[in-house]
């Protein structure tokens, strides 16, 4: 039960990673710099569980989707009628960038809470 509750702790890094997998195919680049810093980035962060870079790496995530569903925005606006396509895109890109969002705001929110967390258990023992 102990390592269930690890591992569900850190599911907002494991989705995150799975979500830098996703754009590093989908970039289709062979050796993608940003997506190799990022998951080295979140391995990190596994391991080591600080809490500065535990609300930076999301907060560059969340602040990079915000203008990836700007730019999304404004290639669905080139679509002259609303199609299947843009249908497709707008779906996509919609369930993407604002699964990331909601994930690193969960992320966020875990380490900003984590000092008072291992404060009200130091105080238990």
């Amino acid at each position: 039960m102990e390592k269930l509750k690890k591992i569900l702790l850190q599911l907002p890094e494991y989705l995150l990673i799975t979500a830098v997998v996703f754009y590093w195919g989908s970039a289709g680049r062979v050796i993608n710099p940003i997506a190799i810093v990022l998951i080295i980035g979140l391995i990190l962060q596994i391991i080591f569980k600080n809490r500065i870079v535990g609300i930076i790496i999301p907060s560059l995530l969340i602040l990079t989707s915000f203008y990836m569903l700007l730019a999304l925005m404004s290639e669905f606006n080139e679509f002259p009628t609303f199609n299947a396509e843009a249908k497709k895109l707008l779906f996509w890109g919609l369930s993407y960038f604002i699964s990331t969002i909601i994930v690193s705001g969960l992320m966020i929110y875990r380490y900003s809470t984590m000092e008072k967390r291992k404060e009200g258990q130091l105080q238990e023992a």
